[in-house]
């Protein structure tokens, strides 16, 4: 009775404890909500699937086997909640419900609840002085220049991952250090007796200069690639892509499959530019270089370069113009020499919020076609910030690109594999392909935090029938794709 005794009074102290502490503690919430219908039609150019990969059969099937429906209505909301203990300590929990109406949660009869978590930090600085650490689930990014929406090589997404950032001279040096947990397949135990590599691990060190009227980041990023990693449950370049595309090469796929080490090392080195000295004019720019597999067998190594700039003036009060354009390596006539393509995780860019890029679009889901910046060259131009009404505002963006892959590279893969994860029509262009894209966006700021979006594009591409076969070439020729989505976003 006396060990009873003693066991409830330490229970009340601990709960009298945890009651103090609560009281303490600052709860802010925030989120955003929106509701929209979308029209999109001449997905993937054809209407049709693209595919998908199933892991029992290990196999890739259904190109081109389903149909599109071209109207759906999307909601989804967003509700973030940060426990505050004080200015040093918190820890943030968001969570989203997201899907279509008439299905999951939003069907009428016994809908299916879908509430998932995808933030999840913990966030606090260093006693006495201004080191901040975040480790979590988060929001995480290479450096990339907001002009371009987000990193091509990981962005505008986020990961399980600790983040160190250190202002070494306040508002202007500073020393970011990262760590990402990006693929654990099997997690606990592997499904053997024998340890397998299933994990794919990420480092990056960013240096982030600010100087009056020109910012730099130079930054480097390592990724341990396991080769037991399941690289076709991540994607990549929006709805029709994994990273066993922008990752590995087209001769990981050929006989032997796979890689031959256990584990093999990604690097990318690169800098992130912005120019504002001479303000009303600013420019932007990318310079990046990422290589992987290099001491795997040579069919599987992939390397290359990236390199994108932009221009705006900002001295006009009615709009804002810009210019923009971009380059990369493709791939070469031989799969037998690697790729030279460079590699990526999850890319989240696009200039002038066209539908062609995964990208910054407000109004999310089946909002884009995925189209793959690696691998081609462009240019373009918008107009943003286009404004005569008080509250409303206008995007007007017009881009033109070309393919760097040689085709006789992508034929040769196609013939050898038929449908494959590697290469899609209108993802993936060669060098005698092309694509054009005009995108009008429009928002009204109802109220302060209530605004009725807009976003509009259209798009024509040439693609060669020699290289994706008649059926589906001679059906991109019957119709463009097209997208007009619309409806209300709030946010609080």
């Amino acid at each position: 009775m006396k060990r009873l005794g003693l066991l409830a009074i330490a229970f009340a102290l601990v709960a009298g404890s945890v009651v103090a502490a609560s009281a303490a503690t600052e709860v802010k919430m925030t989120g955003d909500a929106y509701v929209y219908g979308n029209y999109f039609q001449n997905h993937n150019f054809t209407g049709w699937s693209t595919g998908s990969w199933n892991n029992n059969s290990g196999s890739y099937t259904g190109a081109g086997t389903q149909t599109e429906d071209r109207f759906q209505i999307w909601e989804r909301f967003r509700l973030r909640t940060d426990f505050v203990a004080n200015e040093a300590v918190k820890f943030r929990l968001g969570i989203k419900v997201e899907d279509v109406w008439g299905h999951g949660t939003f069907t009428a009869a016994n809908p299916t609840t879908a509430v998932s978590v995808y933030q999840a930090y913990l966030q606090f600085k260093l006693p006495d002085c201004d080191i901040q650490v975040s480790a979590g689930l988060q929001d995480f990014s290479l450096p990339a220049n907001a002009f371009f929406s987000d990193s091509v090589i990981f962005g505008g997404d986020r990961a399980a991952a600790l983040v160190i950032n250190a202002p070494v001279v306040p508002d202007t040096f500073s020393v970011v250090a990262a760590y990402a947990r990006m693929l654990d397949s099997n997690r606990t135990y592997d499904t053997t007796t024998t340890q397998v590599a299933d994990e794919m691990d990420l480092y990056m060190l960013a240096l982030p200069i600010t100087v009056p009227g020109f910012k730099v980041t130079p930054y480097g990023a390592i990724a341990v690639a396991g080769r037991e990693a399941d690289y076709f449950t991540a994607g990549s370049y929006g709805p029709n892509s994994t990273d066993a595309d922008s990752l590995l090469s087209a001769g990981t796929f050929l006989t032997p499959t796979g890689m031959r080490n256990a584990q093999n090392p990604y690097w990318w080195a690169g800098g992130s530019f912005e120019v504002t000295a001479l303000d009303p004019v600013k420019f932007y720019a990318d310079v990046i270089y990422g290589a992987g597999n290099q001491g795997d067998r040579k069919k599987d190594q992939r390397q290359g370069w990236f390199i994108d700039f932009g221009a705006e003036y900002t001295g006009l009060d009615v709009v804002t113009p810009q210019v923009f354009a971009w380059w990369s390596t493709g791939e070469d006539k031989s799969t037998g020499n690697g790729s030279e393509r460079m590699p990526s995780i999850l890319s989240n860019w696009g200039p002038g919020n066209n539908f062609l890029f995964d990208s910054s679009q407000e109004l999310s889901k089946d909002s884009n076609l995925g189209v793959n910046p690696i691998g081609s060259m462009g240019l373009g131009a918008a107009l943003d910030n286009i404004t005569f009404v008080e509250k409303l505002t206008h995007r007007l963006s017009f881009i033109y690109l070309r393919g760097n892959n040689s085709a006789r590279a992508i034929r040769y893969l196609n013939t050898y594999m038929g449908s494959n994860p590697y290469f899609t029509m209108g993802r993936d262009l060669t060098t005698e392909e092309s694509i054009i894209s005009v995108g009008f966006d429009t928002k009204y700021q109802i109220y302060e935090n209530l605004a009725a979006v807009l976003e509009a594009g259209w798009a024509h591409g040439q693609f060669q029938t020699s290289v994706w076969g008649h059926r589906l070439a001679e059906r991109s020729r019957v119709g463009d794709p097209l997208k007009i989505a619309f409806g209300l976003s709030y946010k609080f």
